[in-house]
C-alpha cells in the first residue's frame, strides 16, 4: 500500500486551508484512537489504527461543504463511499477502505438509507470490525469546524442523537466497548 501521507498529499495540497483542517482533524482522531487502543489493550496494530484514522475522511474534498473548504459537488454524506472507492483505487488495504466506507455517523443501515432516501447506494454502512468501530467512535469527538477541540461525551451523544435513537444506540454500544476493556460486541 502507498503510505497514507502520499495519498493525503495527492488530494490535499500543502498550504491549503482544507489540508490544514483535514490534518488537524485526522491527527486528533488518530491520537484518541491510539489512546483508546492502548488503554483497552486492543489487539489492533497501531500502524493500522494510524493509517485508518488518517485516511477515514479522504473523500471529503469531493463534497460540497464550503464551511470547511470542500468545494466539490457531492453531498457530504457520500464522503465515506467516495473515500473508500478512492482508497481501493490507490491500493490501500481493504481494512482501511472499509473504515472510510463505514465511519459516517455511528454507521448507517441499509434500512436508514432506503427509508430516509439518503443519496447512497442501499447497503449497510455500519462499522463491523473493531478497527472500524474504533475509528468511527473516536471520530465522533472531533468536528472539522469551530475550535476543533475534543467534544465531551455529552456533546458527542447529542450530535449523534440528531440522527435518531438507533444511531445513538450504536454510538452507546461503541462507547461501552471502548470504555470497558472487558466488553465485547
Amino acid at each position: 500500500m502507498t503510505g497514507f501521507n502520499t495519498i493525503i498529499d495527492k488530494y490535499y495540497p500543502a498550504g491549503s486551508p482544507l489540508r490544514d483542517i483535514y490534518m488537524r482533524h485526522c491527527r486528533a482522531v488518530a491520537s484518541k484512537a491510539l489512546d483508546i487502543a492502548h488503554r483497552c489493550r486492543l489487539d489492533i496494530d497501531p500502524a493500522d489504527i494510524e493509517a485508518a484514522a488518517m485516511l477515514h475522511d479522504i473523500g471529503i474534498f469531493a463534497t460540497h461543504a464550503p464551511a470547511i473548504h470542500c468545494n466539490g459537488s457531492e453531498p457530504y454524506i457520500r464522503h465515506g463511499i467516495i473515500g473508500a472507492d478512492l482508497l481501493r483505487r490507490e491500493g490501500a488495504d481493504e481494512k482501511t477502505a472499509a473504515v472510510a466506507e463505514r465511519h459516517t455517523g455511528a454507521g448507517i443501515t441499509a434500512d436508514e438509507v432506503a427509508t430516509q432516501n439518503l443519496p447512497l447506494p442501499v447497503a449497510d454502512y455500519c462499522p463491523r470490525t473493531q478497527l472500524e468501530r474504533l475509528i468511527c467512535y473516536a471520530d465522533k469527538f472531533f468536528s472539522k469546524s469551530g475550535d476543533m477541540t475534543e467534544k465531551s461525551l455529552e456533546r458527542a451523544r447529542s450530535s449523534i442523537a440528531r440522527f435518531g435513537a438507533d444511531s445513538l444506540a450504536r454510538f452507546d454500544a461503541m462507547h461501552a466497548e471502548f470504555t470497558n476493556p472487558n466488553t465485547q460486541p
